[in-house]
C-alpha cells in the first residue's frame, strides 16, 4: 500500500470511527433530541400554563405562577431624570446613578460602583443584610429603583422595601424615594425597550432562566382592572414541577434533581440554565465512561467531583476551537482523552446544549402564540430582549434559539435584542417610566377635570336653564331670550282617530327625505310609510335659497312619479330641524341657519311660502301645505301616539333640542290662556349669553371659533353629536403636543377638522370592544397608537361624552320639573319621547343622561320612550292632528 493509500484509508476510518461514536452518543441521548412535532406539543402544554397562572382559580396551583409586576407600560423615549438603582443579586450588589437625558435625543449616562456582600451577611438575618446598606455613600434625595434577591433568613415573606426603609431611616442622614422592586427579567425587557419600543418580552438565559412580557390586563384574574396591560414576570423555571415534563426528563435530569438544594423544585430550569448545563454534561460522560464508551473506561476523581465540568466549558468545547478546548479541558480532569474522545465529548455537549436551546424557543413560542392572539394580528412583529451569560457567551446557542423560534411560530417576525446592564439600567428605566406615567397621569386629570361636573354644577345648569326658560316664555323678556321657546301651534297630541294618506318632508341635515305616510285608525290602527332620500349638495346648502327649494321641489316630483301620485293633492308635513318663529301651524319663519346650512334669502323668511313658490315654480303638482314642523316635536308626536303620557320631546343627536306642552297661560307671547301648546325650546342656544362660560372649556372655545355660527349654539356645542368629535379632537391634539399621546406626534389626519366623528366616541367607549379594537380604530384614522395611547383616548371620549349626556340631563330636569311644578304635582308621572343617534348609538349616553335625570328631579318619575321616525311619522301625525282641528273648527263655524 503506497504512503497516499495509506493517509486515505487512514481518514476513512478516522472518519468511520468518529461516526461510529456520534451513533453511539446520539443513541445514548436519544431522548434529549426533539422532534418539532414534540416542541409544538411542550410549546401547547406551555401555553396552557400560562392561562392557569393568569387565572383566579387556577392560579394557586399552578406551577408557573404569572406574578403581576405592576409595570404597565415600557419606555416611549420621553423619560428623563435623574435615578439610583441598586442591584442586589448574588454575592455581590452594585449602586448606579443613571442619568436620563431629553434633549435633542435621550440619552443615558450611568455611574455604578460595586460592594461585596459577606457570606455570613448573605446567609445571615435580613436586618444584617439591609443594615449593609448603611455604610453606602447614597446620592441624597433621588429616586431609587431596587432589583433584588438574597436568600437571608427573616426576609422571605417580608417587604424588601419596607425593609430597606427601615435601614435608611435608622442611618438617618438621607432620603430616598422607593418607587418598587423591580425584577431582573422586567429590567431587561425595559432596557431593551428604551431602545426599541416594540419590545414587549424579556427573558434571561444565564445561570438561572426566566421570562416576563407584557399582557392584556383583561386576562389578569389577580389584578383589578381591564384596560391597558401590565408585564408578568412568568417564573418559568417551575415549568414541570407538577410532572408535565416527566415524559422527556432523562435519568441525568433526575440525578441532577436529586443532588440540588431544591429537590423536585424549578425542573424546567434545571433542564436549560446554565447553573446546571455543565453538571449534566458532566454527568453523561460518567455513565459513558463505566460503560466504556469514553476515556477506555478510566474514571477519575475529578471527573467525579461535582460542579468540576462547567457550563461555560460547554460554551468552549462547541465553539470553532472546539476540540483543542476538548482536550485541554478533559485533561485537566485527568481523563487523557483520546482525538475521538474529543470528537465524542464535543457532540455530547451539543446535544445537551442543543436540547436547552429547543425548549427555551418552545416556552417563547409559547409566550410569542399568546401575544399573537392577545392581539389578533395575522402576523406578530415584536421583540424580545435577552440577557444571560449562556446566551451572550455561547453565539451557537443563541443562533439555534434564534432559528427554532422561527420554526416554531412561523407567522411572527421577531427581532431579538441583547440587553446592557438589564437588572441596573433596567431598574432605572422602569423608575423613569413610572415617573413619567405619574405625571402625565397628573396632568391628564387635571386637563379632563374641567369636564366632569359636580352635582352642585349639574343643579345649578339646571336652576339656569330653568330662569332661561321663563325668559323665553316671558312677553318682556322674549326678545333677549338665547332660549326662544318658539310656540308651534300644535295644541294637542294624537287622540287615535287620525286617518288618512299624508306626504312628509324632512329637512334636517346633508340628507332629505320625501315620504308617504298612510294612517289608519280603528281597532288596529296602522302606520305605513314609504320613503325615498335624497342628497343635498354642499353647494346647494350653501348657496342661494331659490336653488336650495327649488332642489327639494325636484326630488318631491321624483318621489310623486314614484309612488305615482302627481295628480293628488295632498296634505303635507314640513319637518324642517331648523330655528324658526311660528305664527300659526302652517307659517315658520327662520330664526337662523344651523348644521352647515348658509343659503341665502332665507333667514327671515317663512320657509313654508319658500316651499309653495318653489313648488309653484315647477307648475308639476299642488299640494296642502298643512304644518311646518319641527323635529323635537315630530318625536314628541310619535311616541305619543303609541303612549299618551308622553307630552316631551327630545333630540339628542347630531344636534340638541327639546319641546314640551305648556300651559297656554304661561306662553305670554300667544293669545289665550286656555289649554296647552307644544313649545318649541330651541335650547341648542342655552349660554349664548355668557351664561355657561364658567363650565365652558379651551376646547369647547376652540370648536365655537372655528365653527361656521361663532357664538351661537354653545350649549348644542357642549352636548350634539356635531361637536362632541370635535371637542375630542381638540383634546388629542393638545395633549399631543404635550408629549401624551401618540410619541407627541401629530398626524396630519389628527390636524383635519371633523376627522373625528363622533360615530368613533360610540365604537371606541363600547364595553365590548377591548383595547386593541381601540387602536384598530385609531389606526383607521391614520393615529399609530400604543396601548397606552388607547386607554388615555377612551378616557377623553368618556369624559367629553359622559359631560354632555350630564348636561343633556340637566336640561331635560329643568324641563319636567317645570311642568309639574305648572300642574301643582307633589309627584309626577311623565314620559319623554327621544330620537338621536346619539342616544340611540352610544352605549353609555342614555344611560348616564337618564340617572341626571333622576338625581336631580327627583319628584318626577320620568320614563324615555325611544321615538321611531319622529322626524318623518311625526310630521304626517301632526298634519294629521291639523286636519283633525281644522276640520273641527269648520264644523263648529
Amino acid at each position: 500500500m503506497s504512503p497516499k493509500q495509506a493517509e486515505i484509508s487512514g481518514g476513512l476510518f478516522k472518519q468511520l470511527s468518529q461516526y461510529y461514536s456520534n451513533l453511539i452518543i446520539d443513541k445514548y441521548l436519544y431522548a434529549m433530541r426533539f422532534s418539532d412535532e414534540t416542541l409544538m406539543d411542550i410549546m401547547k402544554r406551555f401555553s396552557r400554563e400560562l392561562g392557569n397562572g393568569l387565572g383566579r382559580d387556577t392560579n394557586p396551583t399552578a406551577t408557573v405562577k404569572m406574578l403581576p409586576t405592576f409595570v404597565r407600560s415600557i419606555p416611549d423615549g420621553s423619560e428623563k431624570g435623574d435615578f439610583i438603582a441598586l442591584d442586589l443579586g448574588g454575592s455581590a450588589f452594585r449602586i448606579l446613578r443613571v442619568k436620563v437625558s431629553h434633549e435633542k435625543k435621550q440619552t443615558v449616562q450611568m455611574e455604578s460602583q460595586i460592594y461585596d456582600t459577606p457570606e455570613d451577611i448573605i446567609h445571615g438575618s435580613g436586618t444584617r443584610v439591609w443594615g449593609t446598606f448603611q455604610i453606602l455613600t447614597v446620592y441624597k434625595c433621588l429616586k431609587v429603583y431596587l432589583s433584588l434577591c438574597t436568600d437571608s433568613s427573616g426576609v422571605e415573606g417580608m417587604d424588601v422595601v419596607t425593609l430597606l426603609n427601615k435601614a435608611i431611616k435608622k442611618r438617618g442622614d438621607y432620603n430616598a424615594d422607593i418607587i418598587a422592586v423591580v425584577n431582573d427579567t422586567v429590567g431587561t425587557m425595559m432596557t431593551c425597550g428604551f431602545d426599541d419600543q416594540r419590545c414587549e418580552v424579556g427573558i434571561i438565559i444565564g445561570t438561572g432562566t426566566n421570562a416576563c412580557y407584557m399582557e392584556e390586563l383583561r386576562h389578569i384574574d389577580l389584578v383589578e382592572g381591564d384596560e391597558g396591560r401590565m408585564c408578568i414576570n412568568t417564573e418559568w423555571g417551575a415549568f414541570g414541577d407538577d410532572g408535565m415534563l416527566e415524559d422527556i426528563r432523562t435519568e441525568f435530569d433526575r440525578e441532577i434533581d436529586r443532588g440540588s438544594l431544591n429537590p423536585g423544585k424549578q425542573l424546567f430550569e434545571k433542564m436549560v440554565s446554565g447553573m446546571y448545563m455543565g453538571e449534566l454534561v458532566r454527568l453523561i460522560l460518567v455513565k459513558m465512561a463505566k460503560e466504556g464508551f469514553l476515556f477506555e473506561g478510566r474514571i477519575t476523581p475529578e471527573l467525579l467531583t461535582k460542579g468540576k465540568f462547567e457550563t461555560k466549558h460547554v460554551s468552549s468545547i462547541e465553539n470553532k476551537e472546539g476540540l483543542t478546548k476538548a482536550k485541554d479541558i478533559l485533561g485537566r480532569l485527568g481523563v487523557e482523552p483520546s482525538a475521538d474522545d474529543c470528537v465524542a465529548v464535543q457532540h455530547v455537549c451539543t446535544i445537551v446544549s442543543h436540547r436547552s436551546a429547543n425548549l427555551l424557543a418552545a416556552t417563547l413560542g409559547g409566550i410569542l402564540s399568546r401575544l399573537k392572539d392577545n392581539k389578533g394580528n395575522p402576523r406578530l412583529r415584536t421583540t424580545v430582549g435577552i440577557d444571560g451569560s449562556l446566551y451572550k457567551m455561547h453565539p451557537q446557542y443563541a443562533r439555534r434559539l434564534h432559528k427554532t423560534v422561527r420554526r416554531l411560530v412561523p407567522e411572527s417576525d421577531v427581532r431579538f435584542l441583547l440587553s446592557e446592564s438589564g437588572s441596573s439600567k433596567g431598574a432605572a428605566m422602569v423608575t423613569a417610566v413610572a415617573y413619567r406615567l405619574a405625571d402625565q397621569r397628573r396632568q391628564i386629570t387635571e386637563t379632563l377635570a374641567e369636564f366632569r361636573l359636580t352635582s352642585d354644577q349639574l343643579l345649578e345648569v339646571k336652576k339656569r336653564m330653568r330662569t332661561e326658560i321663563q325668559n323665553g316664555l316671558g312677553e318682556k323678556t322674549h326678545d333677549s331670550a338665547t332660549i326662544k321657546m318658539w310656540p308651534t301651534y300644535v295644541l294637542s297630541t294624537p287622540d287615535g282617530s287620525e286617518n288618512g294618506d299624508f306626504l312628509a318632508l324632512d329637512l334636517g341635515g346633508t340628507n332629505f327625505r320625501v315620504l308617504l305616510v298612510k294612517i289608519r285608525s280603528g281597532k288596529r290602527r296602522t302606520v305605513e310609510m314609504h320613503n325615498k332620500i335624497y342628497a343635498i349638495p354642499m353647494e346647494v346648502m350653501q348657496g342661494t335659497g331659490e336653488e336650495l327649494f327649488d332642489h327639494i321641489v325636484q326630488c318631491i316630483s321624483d318621489f310623486l312619479d314614484y309612488m305615482g301620485m302627481k295628480n293628488t293633492r295632498l296634505p303635507l308635513g314640513f319637518t324642517f330641524s331648523f330655528p324658526c318663529r311660528q305664527t300659526s301651524l302652517d307659517v315658520g319663519i327662520l330664526v337662523t341657519w344651523t348644521k352647515g346650512f348658509k343659503a341665502t334669502d332665507c333667514e327671515g323668511e317663512d320657509v313654508v311660502g319658500l316651499l309653495r313658490e318653489g313648488i309653484k315654480r315647477r307648475e308639476e303638482f299642488d299640494l296642502d301645505v298643512v304644518a311646518v314642523v319641527n323635529d323635537t316635536v315630530g318625536t314628541m308626536m310619535t311616541c305619543a301616539y303609541e303612549e299618551p303620557t308622553c307630552e316631551v320631546g327630545l333630540i339628542a343627536g347630531t344636534g340638541s333640542n327639546a319641546c314640551y306642552m305648556e300651559e297656554m297661560r304661561n306662553i305670554e307671547v300667544v293669545e289665550g290662556d286656555v289649554g296647552r301648546m307644544c313649545v318649541n325650546m330651541e335650547w341648542g342656544a342655552f349660554g349664548d349669553n355668557g351664561c355657561l362660560d364658567d363650565i365652558r372649556t379651551e376646547y369647547d372655545r376652540a370648536v365655537d371659533d372655528f365653527s361656521l355660527n361663532l357664538g351661537k349654539q354653545r350649549y348644542e356645542k357642549m352636548c350634539s353629536g356635531m361637536y362632541l368629535g370635535e371637542i375630542v379632537r381638540n383634546i388629542l391634539i393638545d395633549l399631543t403636543k404635550r408629549g401624551f399621546l401618540f410619541r407627541g406626534q401629530i398626524s396630519e389626519t389628527l390636524k383635519t377638522r371633523g376627522i373625528f366623528e363622533t360615530k368613533f366616541l360610540s365604537q371606541i367607549e363600547s364595553d365590548r370592544l377591548a383595547l386593541l379594537q381601540v387602536r384598530s380604530i385609531l389606526q383607521q384614522l391614520g393615529l399609530d397608537s400604543t396601548c397606552d395611547d388607547s386607554i388615555i383616548v377612551k378616557e377623553v371620549c368618556g369624559t367629553v361624552s359622559r359631560r354632555a349626556a350630564q348636561l343633556c340631563g340637566a336640561g331635560m330636569a329643568a324641563v319636567v320639573d317645570k311642568i309639574r311644578e305648572n300642574r301643582g304635582l307633589n309627584q309626577m308621572d311623565i314620559t319623554v319621547g327621544v330620537d338621536g343617534t346619539l342616544y340611540k348609538l352610544h352605549p353609555h349616553f342614555s344611560g348616564i343622561m337618564h340617572q341626571t335625570v333622576k338625581e336631580l328631579a327627583p319628584k318626577c318619575n320620568v320614563n324615555f320612550l325611544l321615538s321611531e321616525d319622529g322626524s318623518g311619522k311625526g310630521a304626517a301625525l301632526i298634519t294629521a292632528v291639523g286636519c283633525r282641528m281644522r276640520e273641527q273648527k269648520e264644523q263648529k263655524s
